[in-house]
């Protein structure tokens, strides 16, 4: 299936990115498409909405970087967006591309490409939009500071960036070598290592006096995902940095950006995993020559 928009000058951002263990994001993305319905396309519109605070984005631009599955690129353009997405990840693009044609086929408002949040001309040749959005996303480039950045710049002057990003805990470092692991292990490895850890889940779930069946069956309304292919996505999610609240504010500030809200997890030690602090900020003057980024 053909996309929109190409990769300008991606090839030399994809040679450098391809040097490391990546996990397969896309393929994990295909299998989600099989379980997407409309409950949990409703509940990605409702979080959407919840974060930037607005019941339509109708007359609003979107762009969605790491587009992964479409789920969200669908859920913008239901909402009346017009909307731009794209993905590192060739399978990502191709799930994209695939809700696009089945949801608006032929649709002129949303367009579909192939791109890296590290390809800052390809970012540029894009333009501005009202709405940026990378949720889980610019984390997993290898470059964390420098796509916030990259991303920063494609947010209109009054325009909102909605962003997330993983908490630093203190088995971060731990869990940045297990990803690197099962980026590169073989699916039957895999698939013990989902189970062992499934099984931890049901343990700190008991200690904790909640219901594991409960946890599973209620996982559509977060953000419309799926258990399984959050559990999958977690341990193979390499690249991983993390962060925290206090350096994102420190850069976006120094980017011209005010908060304008933000859902944090509550600090933890990260035995089973990090949670992802949710923000929105506002572009508050047009983009200018930016600092340093944290290193």
């Amino acid at each position: 299936m053909q996309t929109d928009v190409g990769t300008r000058g991606g090839d030399e951002h994809r040679a450098s990115e391809a040097t490391q263990p990546r996990f397969a994001f896309g393929t994990n993305w295909r299998a989600f498409l099989d379980v997407l319905d409309e409950r949990r396309i409703a509940e990605a519109e409702k979080s959407l909405c919840a974060l930037l605070g607005r019941d339509r984005l109708a007359g609003l631009s979107f762009l969605d970087i790491g587009s992964g599955s479409g789920l969200f690129s669908l859920a913008a353009r239901r909402l009346g967006a017009r909307v731009h997405s794209f993905d590192y990840d060739p399978d990502s693009v191709a799930c994209t591309a695939t809700l696009r044609e089945r949801y608006f086929p032929g649709e002129e408002e949303w367009t579909v490409g192939s791109g890296s949040a590290l390809d800052a001309d390809y970012l540029a040749s894009l333009g501005n939009f009202d709405v940026v959005y990378a949720w889980g996303v610019l984390h997993h480039t290898g470059a964390m500071w420098q796509a916030i950045e990259n991303a920063a710049a494609c947010v209109a002057p009054g325009g909102l960036f909605y962003f997330a990003l993983y908490r630093r805990t203190p088995l971060c470092r731990a869990w940045a070598w297990e990803k690197r692991w099962y980026a590169q292990a073989s699916p039957a490895a895999q698939r013990r290592a989902r189970q062992l850890y499934i099984a931890l889940i049901r343990i700190g779930l008991r200690v904790t006096g909640r219901n594991f069946d409960a946890h599973v069956s209620g996982y559509a309304g977060r953000r419309g995902m799926h258990f399984e292919r959050d559990v999958h996505d977690w341990l193979g999610g390499y690249p991983y940095e993390s962060t925290t609240p206090g350096e994102v504010d420190a850069i976006m500030t120094r980017l011209a950006f005010e908060r304008v809200r933000s859902t944090l997890v509550k600090r933890k030690l990260g035995l089973l995993g990090t949670g992802c602090d949710e923000y929105v900020y506002r572009r508050i003057t047009a983009p200018s020559a930016h600092g340093d980024v944290p290193a």
